[in-house]
């Protein structure tokens, strides 16, 4: 009887730990956890209903060139459950392609021309008045975010280390949140992966996975015009008009009504609210809170009051939950970029939450640019925290910056050919003189730009009943054209062609700026030395900190090379009065031919001695970063003939870039007035190899840029992407090389007849077998950008 008792009482005690175990979550999808097993049970009520299906990093791996940061978002789906036999497949839905009609047959067409995705195939558990349940724990245990494929090596999910993160689980009203731990198993290839990692062999994250309701018909689509400045969503619809574009384009925003729509200026129904990370140190939590804020000037003069808020996140809340904006500062291994992302109802454009990723060290390089300008340890204090306010400032315009791409803007890249009309532009500290020394009190703006005001008018503006929108829509920007203003996001890389829309640039225009930035770089490498870095800190250091100085003009080389072949266009459309494309006058095109060469010249490209002395090599438990470092050929001290030699080779990869160079060549032939690629080309060979050589250390310099441009002609000669009629100017410069060369050779004698004689080497070993004509890719300058990463 006794064994009978105990028996009932432990069969008791079990359903009580069971029930203890399982958790229940009720919201907008019903789902049971079960830490006993470890497994969620899904309740499907409705089937065939359209929902969003969000998949992110709640933490992440911690090195930016691998991207995968916490807080990612790795994908948004609209999906829907689908009934078929004994399983529910969960169907993503393709709004690719679409057929706007009341015509069933007509949208069946299309639906079923397209294919669709079954991202998983769940067993029906049970039934129950309609309602199935299944076992998601397998799904939750994907590799949705693509870890395993990114990871650089052999790595696959383990699943026998994975499991449900109990402490990620929610739901509430109108989405459900899931969070797993995945550990991925392998080899690495390279150091990136064990550089971050406790061991490379097991990597493990947590991803998270987000069920959200759509959003209702309510919302107003906007159509999308390439000069509003915004990025947009474009989609096939086969039931258009013959006589009318196919693909139909909208604009992404935030959905934003007043609660008087008639009113000129009125409050929201309810306001944009940005919410910044907690775990942001002050103070820059509250310069990130400080720049984002400036948002509400462009929504103030929208007609909106009060419309958009920044506040410190909520204790608890978590921020990849889709009912809050964030601002989140990520922690990376190295420097990097940050970004503006956002989860998007990919039928209409409507941004349902705007998420901002910030790197955490990119304060510390514009701080490491500041300290370098100025020379702030001289003892007085005032001077480091002028360094720290120019940090801080970049930190504010950064927040603004990535707020608006969440906002649904572009990047703004004329902005700064037209005064600082855009926090969407790239910023390259605005440094300044002033009575002889470095000023850095305007170094980054304080407020949001007029274009950024336009772009938010276009977007957000909401109009009394009645108004014709399409014309109010154009009405704004006519107006901003009027005024002066543009919107271009032309590309950036070697083949960007437009001459003002370059990023980290500044000025009207970019060849003066350069000349006016060597300026600044000469005052600041003449007073670089032992102020520059703080009391105790090894003289090796100097080098991290002269780096970003050294190359402080690198990006107005780059804008300045733009100029060479450039077009000066715009995004014009028919009838807007806007000019549309014009080649750069040959004026133009040969003061930033001029303002390059003078890059190169011994004295823009010499570092003076008595700082050179101060560079040691590093000392124990520090060391030269491929990265952030020049590439030393003289082992482990500083080498400044390589660092020269990084920036001529940037110098001339741009000039010689095979796209601008069939430019140069296709405008000469339509205008002779413009300079032709021939005579670009006899200028670079008259500043250099034609110059007469000095001797010592400027020498050098001199052998150094002249081998740097031999090396990108005889690339131009041989690349594969490059027409045959500029491989064939190229060919002939390197013939009139070679005819100079063994003049010169005859005539010299010590190092300088070795250069001439080197030189008639490479050029003979080119003629004889092109093709296989071995080019010396030099180095290039360390990571720059994002004063940050390229």
């Amino acid at each position: 009887m006794k064994k009978h008792y105990l028996l009932i009482l432990l069969i008791a005690l079990n359903i009580g730990i069971s029930e203890v175990a399982a958790r229940e979550f009720t919201g907008f999808f019903n789902f049971t956890y079960n830490e006993e097993d470890g497994k969620i049970e899904l309740e499907i009520r409705q089937l065939d209903t359209e929902f969003l299906y969000v998949t992110s990093l709640a933490s992440g791996v911690g090195s930016n060139d691998l991207g995968l940061d916490r807080g990612k978002l790795t994908g948004t789906r609209v999906v829907k459950f689908v009934k078929a036999g004994n399983k529910i497949l969960l169907v993503q839905v393709n709004y690719s392609y679409r057929a706007s009609s009341s015509n069933a047959d007509e949208v069946k067409a299309v639906d079923d021309a397209f294919a669709t995705s079954v991202l998983w195939g769940f067993t029906i558990s049970k039934e129950e008045n309609g309602t199935y349940f299944l076992d998601a724990t397998d799904f939750l245990l994907e590799d949705r975010g693509r870890v395993a494929a990114t990871l650089q090596g052999s790595y696959k999910l383990e699943k026998s280390r994975s499991a449900i993160y109990k402490d990620g689980l929610r739901s509430f009203p109108k989405n459900s949140e899931f969070e797993s731990i995945l550990t991925f198993t392998g080899k690495p290839t390279g150091r990136l992966v064990g550089s971050v990692t406790p061991s490379a062999d097991a990597v493990t994250i947590r991803l998270h996975h987000s069920f959200i309701e759509l959003p209702d018909d309510n919302y107003k689509i906007r159509d999308f015009d390439p000069r509003a400045g915004y990025g947009g969503i474009g989609y096939m619809d086969y039931a258009t008009p013959i006589d009318e574009p196919i693909t139909k384009r909208f604009i992404r925003r935030h959905r934003l009504e007043k609660k008087d729509p008639n009113a000129a200026i009125s409050e929201p129904v309810e306001p944009i609210i940005y919410y910044v990370d907690r775990g942001a140190p002050e103070p820059i939590k509250s310069a990130l809170i400080e720049g984002a804020s400036w948002w509400n000037q462009a929504y103030e003069a929208a007609g909106f009051k009060n419309a958009f808020i920044v506040k410190e996140m909520p204790e608890g809340a978590d921020m990849l939950d889709v009912r809050y904006n964030v601002i989140q500062w990520v922690h990376r291994s190295t420097r990097g970029w940050s970004y503006g992302a956002s989860v998007m109802d990919p039928r209409t454009g409507e941004i349902l939450k705007g998420h901002v990723s910030l790197g955490s060290l990119r304060i510390r390089q514009d701080f490491m640019i500041a300290q370098g300008l100025i020379s702030p340890y001289g003892g007085d204090a005032k001077e480091v925290e002028r360094a720290k306010e120019m940090a801080l400032a970049r930190i504010r315009q950064l927040s603004a910056h990535e707020v608006g791409h969440t906002l649904g803007l572009s990047h703004a890249y004329s902005s700064s050919a037209e005064g600082r009309t855009s926090v969407m532009d790239y910023p390259h500290p605005l440094v300044k003189i002033k009575n002889g020394k470095i000023d850095l009190s305007e170094a980054y703006d304080d407020k949001i730009g007029e274009w950024d005001k336009t772009s938010i008018a276009y977007g957000y503006s909401q109009f009394p009943e009645g108004t014709d929108e399409k014309a109010a829509l154009n009405d704004i920007i006519s107006e901003s054209l009027e005024s002066g203003l543009s919107f271009l996001s032309d590309a950036t890389s070697a083949s960007g062609v437009h001459p003002y829309t370059h990023q980290w640039d500044n000025g009207e225009n970019p060849y003066d700026e350069l000349l006016r930035m060597m300026e600044i770089r000469k005052i600041a490498l003449k007073n670089f030395g032992e102020n520059t870095i703080p009391e105790g800190t090894p003289y090796a250091t100097l080098e991290n900190v002269l780096v970003p100085i050294y190359y402080f003009h690198r990006y107005q080389i780059t804008a300045s090379a733009k100029v060479l072949g450039g077009l000066n266009y715009r995004y014009a459309l028919k009838g807007d009065g806007q000019f549309v494309a014009q080649m750069v006058p040959a004026e133009e095109q040969e003061k930033a031919l001029h303002a390059l060469l003078a890059a190169l010249t011994p004295e823009a490209l010499a570092i003076p001695e008595k700082l050179l002395e101060l560079i040691p090599p590093q000392p124990m438990s520090y060391s030269r970063s491929q990265t952030e470092n020049v590439q030393s050929k003289t082992g482990t001290t500083f080498d400044p003939l390589s660092a020269a030699g990084a920036l001529a080779n940037m110098v001339f990869s741009e000039i010689t870039d095979s796209q601008r160079a069939q430019r140069m060549l296709e405008y000469h032939s339509r205008n002779a007035d413009l300079p032709s690629l021939n005579s670009v080309l006899d200028k670079i060979i008259s500043a250099t190899w034609k110059t007469d050589k000095r001797d010592g250390y400027y020498g050098e310099l001199q052998k150094v840029v002249d081998n740097s441009f031999l090396t990108y002609l005889a690339a131009l000669a041989t690349d594969a992407a490059a027409s045959s009629e500029v491989k064939a100017i190229a060919w002939l410069k390197l013939q009139d090389l070679l005819l100079f060369t063994t003049q010169k050779y005859a005539t010299s004698s010590g190092s300088i007849k070795a250069h001439y004689g080197y030189a008639m080497s490479r050029i003979t070993q080119f003629e004889k077998d092109p093709e296989r004509f071995a080019i010396i890719r030099d180095i290039m300058p360390p990571q720059g950008a994002p004063i940050g990463m390229e």
